[in-house]
């Protein structure tokens, strides 16, 4: 790789191991104080929970969970060289209990058949479909399962409740569940 960043991940059994992660158009890791919000919302032990990190980027949300114990983190990337730089960095930490996949977001949505008690939606701000990844997320959210959306702008979407939110500078990050009807 050349033109490289890095991030350091915050809790768990990782604590403070570096990932690095390749110069890419949108790729913007979420940062350590909004992961730091985040896993105490969660709960800083993930164990048993299968959790899927659908714009994986930097990995640095799926690479905290399973420092914390997740049972399970499916990665999905699209961008080839960033889809290196996560095998590279589970490689570097001998990950277990991880699944890469080199996909689109929503393809892997329609195919895919599993469920998750959380799911990372970090996509790239310009893109305008999280209402329409929004609306399969239920086939794949097992019951009571959250859903971490990071955006530009907080997300309102029928059928959601906003479980927690906050702000970081220009980013907006919510828990969404599903209302109940």
């Amino acid at each position: 790789m050349t033109k490289t960043g890095r991030v350091r991940i915050i809790g768990g059994s990782w604590r403070s191991r570096i990932i690095r992660f390749p110069a890419a158009a949108d790729l913007r890791p979420t940062p350590d104080r909004v992961r730091e919000t985040l896993f105490n919302w969660l709960g800083q032990n993930l164990h048993g929970k299968n959790c899927l990190d659908l714009f994986a980027g930097s990995g640095a949300l799926g690479f905290e969970a399973l420092s914390r114990g997740a049972r399970k983190v499916v990665m999905v990337e699209k961008n080839r060289q960033v889809f290196q730089a996560l095998r590279e960095n589970a490689e570097k930490l001998h990950a277990q209990n991880l699944e890469l996949v080199h996909a689109d977001a929503l393809e892997f949505l329609n195919l895919d058949r599993n469920a998750y008690q959380l799911i990372f939606l970090d996509p790239p701000f310009r893109r305008d479909d999280l209402p329409g990844i929004l609306a399969v997320i239920p086939q794949r959210l097992a019951e009571g399962g959250l859903v971490y959306v990071e955006r530009e702008k907080a997300v309102d979407v029928p059928d959601w409740e906003v479980w927690r939110h906050d702000r970081a500078g220009k980013v907006h990050y919510q828990l969404l569940k599903r209302k109940i009807t």
